[in-house]
């Protein structure tokens, strides 16, 4: 018995003595921070008239329904105007035309769509054109903007303020030869401000559909034709 308890007790110690020992874990290393990347700038742009890329742009909204998901829709048919002054951003001067009969709805059920363009909702045989207007454009950032307009659709104007993102741009390209530019945009409108209220949620309730619009915009714009520079070695025109 003895001899058990001492040949128990030698391989418990030779374990032991095996086993690493158990050490405090270093501080991690302090990883230097990555360096910023700038935000994209609209200068050395050309000034000028830019014109929508429809096949690059995207105008889709999207409301609360009953609370549980915010149902998602999108017009496919609109057209838009920039003048722009990449020296003045300020002056920018938006203009765009939206085709309400244009709906797209993600798997409506029958009849659905020609209730939502009938006269209850969107009222699109009375007024076909939606059109939005700047008043004013204030830049908020490096590469940020805030533009409010007058939009009209149902027969009624309001102001309405999108935050809009400058994505980036150039002059022109071998394969693209106008300048290009980019942005998102995004602004929340209230469609009680546009007389359609139906459906709109008793207060402290969610049974219904939200006042609350969210407009969520995607836009690239051709601009002035671009002038490629002089071939490297080409020899200049004699004098």
């Amino acid at each position: 018995m003895n001899r058990l308890v001492l040949a128990a007790a030698f391989a418990a110690g030779a374990l032991a003595a095996c086993s690493p020992t158990p050490q405090q874990s270093a501080a991690p290393a302090t990883e230097a921070a990555a360096p910023a990347t700038p935000a994209p700038s609209i200068e050395g742009l050309p000034a000028g008239a830019y014109t929508l890329d429809k096949t690059h742009s995207t105008l889709v909204f999207r409301v609360s329904h009953l609370g549980y998901s915010n149902y998602t829709a999108q017009f496919t048919t609109f057209d838009a105007q920039l003048q722009l002054d990449p020296a003045n951003p300020s002056a920018a001067q938006l203009n765009v035309t939206i085709d309400p009969r244009s709906l797209s709805l993600p798997n409506p059920p029958a009849g659905f769509r020609n209730e939502l363009l009938g006269a209850t909702w969107l009222n699109a045989s009375a007024q076909p054109q939606w059109t939005f207007r700047s008043t004013r454009v204030e830049t908020t950032g490096a590469n940020t903007a805030r533009i409010t307009g007058d939009l009209s659709m149902r027969g009624v104007t309001h102001p309405v303020t999108l935050n809009a993102t400058f994505n980036g741009g150039y002059e022109g390209h071998p394969m693209d030869p106008n300048a290009r530019i980019g942005f998102s945009a995004h602004g929340v409108l209230k469609r009680s401000d546009f007389g359609l209220t139906v459906g709109i949620p008793a207060p402290g309730t969610t049974m219904g559909v939200s006042d609350d619009v969210e407009i969520i915009i995607e836009t690239e714009w051709s601009g002035p034709a671009w002038t490629p520079p002089p071939s490297a070695g080409a020899t200049p025109a004699a004098q």
